[in-house]
């Protein structure tokens, strides 16, 4: 079958029709110059063009007529029409072969897929607490320092690379040799917010008065309130009183070391007070280090830990210093200048100066409370004491303070008075004294302040929050009483790089708690 005298409809009539017309339209067009820059002119011109050629293939003679009027009729025109054609033509083949991507394909077509860089040489891992990583010392290592690693640079001007010693005091944990210690035991990391602290509600007992102990001139101790000083109200009648007044009689306070501790401890036994249920037995200044490190990270200390009978006691350990010069001995004198001062003294007779003051004489509480799930038994000194209209007595906390001026109020409120506050709030003293003094010694101005106005002074300004600290405190007393064993005796510090309260094991433990547990 000859499938070229078949005559199929491919289009449809319709399609006839429109070239038809399309033809026609073309045909009554005017003369015109053509456009270069209509791409629809040119697009019509060649589809006439097209189309009346095609016409008189098919057609025959009467097309070829048609065709023969049209360009006779209009041979400027099919010449115009055909430039602009070539036209088209050519703009679309510039239009097509354009490089889309410009000057920058150009280089990255020439780019090769093999690089002549060299592949970079990582540097060895130093790590001396792995051995098997890095292995400097066994010849080991990577890139130009392996064996047998040919080197077109020659021999360099260094010598190898390490090992180097290791930085000391940095990082904790397995590899940062910090606890080389043989006596370490346990420690307790300060990474907890104040804002997760503050969220805790510790309960703390209100502060109860057991027994009481006085220690008079000479050092004796009396199991009762003789040395107890009353305050004196008219303490503002003194403003302007020289503080260095009987600087030159002063006795110096001595050092007690357990001794101290062991006052303590005899007056417990003497008052018969039971310590079945007693987890913790201590000075208030030891618990008035754990609650300041909530916010003061910047001074070291340390306390004995003792364990005995389900008791853990807490012994003072006071950290060497620093030689006083004149000028600190008499800046301490002034405190103590102040005290007496603002109490009345029965052997002083009115008009009389200050002079002879002991600053070894001293009352002493002991006092019954509970931080959180722990009963704590503590010694507080007191200053003074003073009375209510109907005869109840409590006690009252003096202390000195250097005049305020800008420069120094805001470190008197966030770090004097958060001290201030922990020491009155834990022995449930209620009110505080201030004496401000100028730089020579003499007093300025009183100030007295209540406990509790104290936390809501500071609160405003965002300087600290108390339940921050009672929250820290607990959390220490928690893991140290979980900690420690029976019958061991240990040391808690807190040191440098202040990051940890550290839990050291002790060779031995104080006699004065012995001979105390062998009492009981």
């Amino acid at each position: 079958m000859d499938f070229s005298e078949l005559d199929v409809e491919i289009f449809g009539e319709d399609f006839e029709d429109d070239q038809d017309k399309d033809t026609r339209d073309d045909n009554q067009q005017p003369n015109r110059s053509p456009s270069p820059s209509s791409p629809s002119s040119s697009s019509s011109a060649a589809s006439s063009s097209s189309s009346s050629s095609g016409s008189s293939s098919d057609a025959g003679e009467s097309s070829s007529g048609n065709s023969g009027s049209a360009s006779s009729g209009g041979g400027e025109g099919a010449e115009e029409n055909g430039e602009e054609v070539e036209n088209s033509i050519r703009v679309n083949d510039e239009y097509e072969e354009k490089d889309l991507f410009g000057s920058d394909n150009e280089d990255y077509c020439k780019t090769p897929s093999k690089s002549p860089y060299p592949i970079p040489v990582l540097p060895v891992i130093r790590n001396n607490n792995n051995p098997g990583r890095g292995n400097f010392g066994g010849g080991g290592g990577r890139g130009r320092w392996q064996p047998g690693h040919h080197n077109d640079r020659g021999a360099g001007l260094l010598p190898r690379p390490g090992p180097y010693p290791q930085r000391q005091n940095f990082g904790f944990g397995r590899f940062n040799g910090r606890h080389h210690d043989e006596r370490f035991v346990s420690d307790l990391k300060l990474s907890k917010s104040e804002e997760t602290l503050s969220r805790k509600c510790i309960a703390f007992q209100e502060p109860c008065e057991l027994a009481c102990y006085s220690r008079v001139e000479g050092g004796e101790v009396h199991f009762d309130e003789r040395s107890l000083r009353l305050f004196k109200r008219l303490i503002t009648e003194d403003i302007g009183a020289d503080l260095n007044e009987g600087f030159d009689t002063f006795t110096e306070k001595k050092d007690l070391g357990s001794q101290g501790f062991g006052d303590l401890l005899d007056c417990i036994r003497d008052k018969n007070i039971p310590l079945q249920n007693i987890h913790f037995v201590t000075y208030r200044n030891n618990l008035n280090k754990i609650l300041a490190t909530a916010y003061i990270r910047n001074e070291p200390w340390e306390m004995g830990v003792h364990k005995r009978n389900g008791v853990v006691y807490l012994d003072v350990h006071k950290l060497p210093e620093r030689p006083q010069s004149d000028m600190d001995r008499r800046r301490c004198y002034w405190g103590y200048c102040f005290e007496s001062l603002a109490t009345e003294d029965p052997n002083r007779a009115d008009g009389e100066g200050i002079h002879h003051i002991d600053a070894n004489v001293e009352y002493c509480s002991v006092i019954k409370t509970k931080l959180g799930a722990h009963r704590i038994l503590m010694g507080a000194e007191m200053d003074c004491c003073d009375s209510t209209d109907d005869g109840r007595r409590f006690f009252v906390e003096l202390k000195t303070n250097r005049e305020l001026d800008y420069h120094t109020e805001e470190r008197y409120e966030r770090e004097k008075l958060l001290r201030i506050w922990i020491q009155s709030f834990l022995a449930g003293v209620p009110y505080i004294v201030i004496g401000f003094r100028d730089d020579r010694g003499r007093l300025v101005r009183t100030e007295r302040l209540r406990t509790k106005d104290i936390t809501q002074r500071v609160k405003m300004k965002n300087y600290w929050q108390g339940g921050v600290c009672l929250a820290f405190a607990d959390e220490v007393l928690c893991w140290l009483y979980g900690t420690v064993k029976e019958n061991e005796d240990y040391i808690l510090q807190f040191a440098h790089p202040f990051n940890r309260l550290e839990l050291l094991q002790a060779q031995s433990c104080p006699k004065e708690i012995t001979n105390h547990v062998e009492q009981l």
